[in-house]
């Protein structure tokens, strides 16, 4: 069955992809946030061309094909783009089957648990702390993610101090009962990292992410090596051969591909099962309300080696508010996976119809 058509519906910061095949059945996916109208133009002058009147069955094939074909644009902007792709076509693929993505994927809707992942690093140790107890409190969380140090920083603070006020204080106010990760975005070189992990395990916390530049593997092993603390990272990454380095060379304890980010859900199941074979955790990245974490939820019930906790923000944000006719929700701690063909999630209509509309189609 061939792809007659891509389409997109984009803002800056968000893009939506609509796929049909040639019997007239759509899929929806969608390209990572951030600068998305650059992505979606990247999507119909780059990966359109390869994609148009392809197998629309031959999901991972068609994102090996992409790669390959536009290997002299190595990283971000194919990958967030092939993103869009990939996931519209997994959607395709469910509503063909009459079944949900993680079912295609061998697992079941269910109840997810989730972490409440906090996004805010200039928020003060006190304003972090009670709004973490009241979530807890009133939503039922069990884990939360808080930020420190600064985003790639080099060991520069927000200010002088906030790092370890801010982790006392949360611990202190949600309870030795509530799991705590934290994540340095990039920030720390590595024996900085190390201090600071020590300082972490204090606090009991259980996920130290992404202490050092990203790229700086090396870095980042001398991290985890000297730590008890699991460190975890791979956000940032889009070459599944990088995925390989990094596992391979136990850089991290937990692997954390971004669907979005990494070209799909497709390269994100081959990051699983590269970190599965070596009997490691794959916590993917999940750190928006957008189709992110609808995807994000789907892999997490059907991969085996997922971590007890999935990422949920605690954020809101005006760009993903009311994307979907039926919104998460977070109940006990947890997030149901939507139920349905497909991604279970209907776009609205309103939006589509705001957005900037572009379409390439398929001529013979």
């Amino acid at each position: 069955m061939k792809i007659t058509s891509i389409e997109t519906f984009t803002f800056k910061q968000l893009s939506f992809v609509r796929v049909t095949s040639e019997d007239g059945l759509q899929g929806y996916g969608q390209i990572a946030p951030y600068q998305a109208n650059i992505s979606a133009l990247v999507l119909h002058q780059q990966i359109a061309p390869h994609a148009l009147g392809a197998d629309c069955n031959e999901i991972h094939a068609l994102s090996e094909v992409v790669i390959r074909e536009e290997h002299k644009f190595p990283g971000s902007y194919i990958c967030r783009a092939l993103g869009g792709l990939d996931t519209a076509l997994w959607d395709l693929k469910g509503k063909r089957l009459g079944k949900g993505v993680c079912e295609l994927l061998g697992g079941q809707p269910r109840m997810v648990e989730v972490y409440g992942s906090s996004m805010q690093r200039g928020i003060s140790p006190e304003q972090e702390a009670e709004r973490l107890k009241r979530l807890k409190e009133t939503q039922g969380y069990r884990a939360f993610k808080i930020r420190i140090a600064n985003n790639f920083g080099n060991d520069v603070d927000v200010y002088p101090g906030r790092s370890e006020q801010v982790v006392k204080a949360v611990r202190a106010a949600i309870g030795d009962d509530t799991l705590l990760y934290v994540d340095a975005n990039s920030g720390l070189t590595p024996g900085k990292a190390i201090e600071t992990g020590r300082m972490l395990a204090q606090y009991g916390v259980c996920h130290f992410e992404e202490p050092c530049p990203y790229m700086e593997l090396e870095w980042t092993k001398q991290v985890a090596d000297a730590l008890d603390i699991p460190v975890t990272g791979g956000e940032q990454d889009t070459d599944l051969a990088q995925f390989r380095r990094m596992i391979g060379m136990r850089a991290v304890d937990i692997v954390q591909p971004d669907i979005c980010y990494v070209g799909g859900l497709s390269r994100a199941l081959e990051v699983a099962k590269m970190a599965d074979s070596v009997g490691m955790v794959c916590t993917p990245h999940a750190a928006n309300l957008s189709m992110l974490t609808i995807f994000t939820l789907h892999m997490v019930a059907a991969i085996p080696n997922a971590g007890k906790y999935m990422e949920y923000t605690i954020e809101q944000d005006a760009w993903t508010d009311n994307l979907f006719t039926q919104p998460l929700v977070v109940s006990d701690g947890k997030v149901q996976v939507p139920e349905g063909p497909g991604w279970g999630v209907t776009i609205r209509p309103e939006w589509l119809d705001r957005a900037e509309y572009q379409i390439s189609k398929y001529t013979k």
